[in-house]
C-alpha cells in the first residue's frame, strides 16, 4: 500500500488518469461480471424450466401462462407472441405465406433475444483487450516521468533509478490484474449465452412447426 501512495503522489497529471482509467476499468469490469453472471445463471433456469412446462400444457393458453410465471428474463415469451401475431391488412408482411410470415416474426424475435443475452460481452472483451496496453502505458510514463525528474536532480545511479522504476511497473501489473477477469468472465458467459441461445432457437423452430 505504502508503494502505492509514493506511486500516486509522484505521478503527474498522465499517470494519475491512467491510474483511474485502469480503476474505472476494473469497477466497470466487476459490475458486468457480478450483474450478467446472476442474468445468464436465471436465463438458463428459466429456460431449463419454461419450455417443458410450456409443452407439457394441455393447450397454448395453458403453456403461455405457464410460460408468463417460468420466464422472468422474457426470452421465450416474444417467441409464443411472435409466432401467434398476426400482421396488419394490407402490408407487405400480410401478402407472404402464414409460413412465411411466422418465420420472419420469429427471427426478429430471437434477434432480440440474443441481443438481450449479449448485452455487456463488448464491454467486457474490450477492456479484457485494452486494460494491459494501459497499464504499460502507464508504467513507460511513469518510468520516463521518473528519469526525468532524476536527471534534472543533477544525480543518477541505480539505486535512484530502481524504486521509481519498480513502483512504474505496478501499472502494468494492475493492467494485466484487470484484464484477466474480464477475458476469464467472457469467455465463461460466451458458452452460457451459446447454450441459451441453442435452447430459444430450438423452440422456435418448434413453435414453427407447431
Amino acid at each position: 500500500m505504502e508503494g502505492l501512495v509514493q506511486l500516486w503522489n509522484a505521478a503527474d497529471g498522465v499517470g494519475r488518469t491512467t491510474a483511474l482509467l485502469l480503476l474505472a476499468m476494473s469497477i466497470a469490469a466487476w459490475v458486468l461480471i457480478v450483474w450478467k453472471g446472476w442474468l445468464l445463471r436465471r436465463a438458463a433456469a428459466d429456460l431449463a424450466r419454461a419450455l417443458p412446462a410450456f409443452w407439457d400444457a394441455p393447450s397454448r393458453a395453458d403453456g403461455r401462462t405457464r410460460l408468463q410465471a417460468l420466464d422472468r428474463e422474457r426470452l421465450a415469451l416474444p417467441l409464443l407472441d411472435a409466432a401467434e401475431a398476426q400482421p396488419a391488412a394490407a402490408t407487405l408482411e400480410a401478402a407472404a405465406r402464414p409460413e412465411s410470415q411466422r418465420t420472419r416474426r420469429l427471427r426478429g424475435a430471437l434477434h432480440a433475444a440474443h441481443a438481450q443475452l449479449q448485452s455487456g460481452q463488448v464491454v467486457l472483451a474490450s477492456i479484457g483487450a485494452t486494460a494491459p496496453f494501459v497499464g504499460l502505458f502507464g508504467t513507460v510514463w511513469g518510468i520516463y516521468h521518473a528519469l526525468v525528474g532524476l536527471v534534472g536532480a543533477g544525480s543518477l545511479s541505480l539505486d535512484q533509478v530502481s524504486g521509481p522504476v519498480g513502483e512504474s511497473l505496478i501499472m502494468t501489473a494492475a493492467g494485466i490484474a484487470v484484464a484477466v477477469p474480464a477475458v476469464l468472465a467472457y469467455n465463461l458467459f460466451g458458452s452460457w449465452i451459446a447454450a441459451c441461445e441453442a435452447e430459444l432457437e430450438g423452440f422456435a423452430h418448434d413453435l414453427l412447426e407447431l
